[in-house]
């Protein structure tokens, strides 16, 4: 049923932007973190709610709808603030829209993400936001599929994925898989953006 629904709208279900950024300064950041080990799956924070990254903050009050991020203030993390080139792919969307959540997700060598949805993840839901996704470590096993087919992502290209639709990532290689997440609440300048291509 799902498949059904997506294929009714419009937009294409991947897009990649015509943006890309430097994988190799990329990776030093995430060397230069000296990141611990971890058993199959890592989620590493570089921005999030201001009440995680700062203690002193109040939590933000219970809202009716989480989705577009407006419900809480967001703060950059210790460890994007320690990483100078992230920070700046960061700063290419901060500067024309506001961005709520950034990750970096590592997935380890033969690990999976089982198929899922992201219900609050696409351009086509209103008050929402949209996941920008950057690879930064990959290798020829690592396969991100969705609805059914692969997205061919290459290290520091900008994919816009309808993360509505379902998806799933196997990694069958020998390396950790890295990719950088960054959510934004969509306005006209990213709209443009993606529809133009």
């Amino acid at each position: 049923m799902t498949n059904l629904v997506s294929s009714a709208i419009s937009l294409d279900d991947r897009i990649r932007l015509p943006l890309s950024f430097d994988v190799a300064r990329m990776q030093a950041d995430i060397q230069a973190l000296n990141l611990s080990d971890y058993i199959y799956y890592s989620v590493l924070p570089l921005r999030s709610p201001a009440h995680l990254v700062d203690p002193t903050l109040p939590s933000p009050p219970l809202a009716e709808d989480y989705a577009d991020g407006s419900w809480t203030e967001w703060l950059d993390t210790k460890m994007l603030k320690t990483s100078p080139y992230l920070l700046s792919v960061v700063d290419t969307f901060r500067a024309h829209s506001t961005v709520t959540l950034v990750r970096l997700l590592r997935l380890a060598p033969g690990g999976m993400v089982k198929e899922h949805t992201d219900p609050t993840l696409g351009l086509h839901i209103p008050k929402s936001v949209i996941r920008l996704t950057i690879p930064i470590q990959t290798n020829d096993n690592v396969e991100f599929f969705l609805n059914g087919k692969p997205v061919p992502m290459q290290l520091g290209e900008c994919w816009y994925l309808r993360l509505t639709d379902p998806h799933q990532v196997i990694n069958e290689g020998t390396n950790d898989r890295i990719n950088m997440t960054i959510d934004i609440v969509p306005n006209d300048w990213l709209r443009a953006l993606i529809e133009s291509h």
